[in-house]
């Protein structure tokens, strides 16, 4: 990434992050952390319905599919949908630690367009942790894992307590997440920005 602001660069202190050993095995998909999301859910008729792979250590694989909705210039992905995968990317990977975190700062390099149809691969990775401190960077590629890179960026996430949603969610989806009888869906229900 180039430019990353003092910021994303992990202090001298930072450790390496540590797969929890109950995070989903490689190669397993990590499947919506709740139905209404934006960037994961199946129930945003115009979301990015990203999908994401556990990899080795704390690392992921995504794809998303830049469908006419999802165009800012014509026939091009808005940038901010593109930002949105990589956060979405990037704030998946916590579950590979079994944290609650929510994006404290994201920064983005757009490298060439995005045209719609195109599907996106994404790669990121946990760098470091610090703390509450979760360090991440991700990339995004076109025509393929090996591809050129159309999009990256860096991440600071930070860890918070359930109650961070409880307190300034919207009761009706706080209640009915909390309620889930399914004990992974209610922990992913929490998982990623604020």
């Amino acid at each position: 990434m180039s430019g990353s602001s003092a910021a994303l660069q992990p202090p001298a202190d930072a450790v390496k992050p540590v797969r929890h050993p109950d995070a989903p095995a490689p190669g397993e998909l990590l499947g919506a952390h709740y139905e209404h999301c934006f960037g994961c859910g199946p129930g945003q008729p115009h979301g990015l319905h990203l999908e994401a792979r556990a990899g080795e250590g704390v690392s992921l694989t995504a794809e998303f599919t830049v469908r006419p909705a999802h165009q800012g210039a014509p026939g091009l992905a808005h940038g901010g949908v593109l930002a949105s995968a990589l956060d979405e990317t990037l704030g998946s990977l916590n579950w590979l630690l079994r944290t609650i975190a929510v994006t404290g700062r994201l920064e983005t390099d757009f490298a060439r367009p995005v045209p719609v149809g195109t599907t996106l691969h994404l790669a990121a990775e946990v760098t470091a942790v610090a703390g509450r401190k979760i360090y991440s960077t991700a990339t995004g590629r076109l025509g393929g894992p090996e591809g050129p890179v159309a999009v990256r960026a860096d991440a600071l996430f930070i860890e918070v307590k359930v109650d961070h949603f409880v307190d300034h969610g919207r009761q009706e989806e706080i209640r009915a997440a909390m309620n889930d009888p399914d004990q992974v869906r209610r922990a992913r229900a929490f998982e990623v920005n604020p």
